[in-house]
């Protein structure tokens, strides 16, 4: 499979595509709980460090093997304001959160995204506020949302100040994931798929390494202290959901439609919370679950619509979407 050159659709064989979509849908949608484990040895801020720093080192390896350069510095600014927004921001506010937050509970909020997308992307409002079925998308996303949070289910969680705290800080970490794709989206990047990556997930996880430093997590961390469960949550982050998963996403947007591809995005929470159910015994109201299919018929019915039928939406570059890599 070739990292950089997006395969023809023919020769794509069904058992590639599939195995794809199954790192995409189930992999990116355990990371929610491969962090919930990591957390157990790990301060929130030195593992997204530790994560993206091994991953986009490897990254960058594997693209100076294949003979590549950095590209100029004008490039390497907005691929790293990218990687900041998305992996940093985005990202980092689901590894933070989930110390006071269900895992699961973490998925359905980011699982708004596409929501933020069609809201914030002012060059195409023109046409998706003309739309009502994208309005009409959106207007049920967000009365999931309201089903989410509304009744006595979720009175803890506004009651707890820290929680409450927490849920804003995942909306504002979502919000920035939405901004810095929509960024990298408009934004001529140069250098291949592989190279940007690398570079996005290091300008992020050097973020992370100061923001450590700043919240003193070195004096509270020891390597002698991590668990065995710890260490290997932190090697599946890196190399099932950081590269794995979203090199199968890459590949996938070259040979399926990306609004096919971007369809992740509705089975990642369903996955988190059964996950989370089945190993670490978080508990799911109806409520929530009701709350969860309503915001994904919302999602469903805005990527039905969201493409103009007469001139396709060009996908996205290929570092937009990777919030849950």
């Amino acid at each position: 499979m070739d990292l950089n050159k997006a395969a023809a659709p023919q020769r794509a064989s069904k058992t590639a595509v599939i195995a794809a979509f199954a790192a995409i849908y189930v992999v990116w949608g355990s990371t929610y709980l491969g962090i919930l484990y990591a957390l157990e040895s790990f301060p929130p801020f030195l593992l997204a460090a530790f994560r993206f720093i091994i991953a986009g080192l490897l990254l960058l390896g594997w693209s100076f093997l294949q003979g590549e350069r950095l590209p100029p510095l004008s490039s390497m600014r907005k691929i790293a304001l990218a990687g900041l927004l998305m992996l940093y921001l985005g990202n980092g506010s689901v590894t933070w959160v989930e110390q006071y937050l269900p895992s699961g509970l973490a998925a359905i909020v980011v699982a708004t995204v596409p929501l933020w997308f069609v809201l914030l992307d002012r060059k195409q409002w023109s046409y998706y506020f003309s739309n009502g079925g994208i309005i009409a998308g959106l207007l049920i996303g967000f009365a999931g949302v309201l089903v989410l949070f509304a009744g006595k289910e979720s009175t803890g969680i506004f009651n707890t100040p820290v929680k409450l705290i927490s849920l804003g800080v995942l909306v504002c970490g979502t919000i920035g994931w939405a901004v810095g794709s929509l960024y990298t989206k408009y934004q001529p990047m140069q250098g291949s798929t592989t190279m940007r990556a690398g570079l996005q997930m290091l300008a992020a996880g050097l973020a992370f390494l100061a923001t450590a430093a700043l919240t003193k997590e070195y004096g509270i961390f020891t390597f002698s202290a991590v668990t065995a469960r710890s260490l290997l949550a932190l090697v599946y982050l890196i190399i099932f959901g950081s590269l794995i998963g979203y090199l199968a996403y890459i590949w996938l947007l070259g040979v399926r439609p990306a609004s096919i591809v971007g369809t992740y995005a509705y089975v990642n929470p369903v996955v988190a919370v059964f996950l989370g159910w089945a190993f670490v015994g978080e508990r799911i109201s109806v409520q929530q679950m009701v709350g969860l299919g309503v915001i994904i018929a919302g999602l469903l019915l805005v990527n039905l619509y969201k493409e103009k039928p007469t001139a396709p939406e060009k996908p996205l570059s290929l570092e937009v979407n990777t919030q849950k890599v």
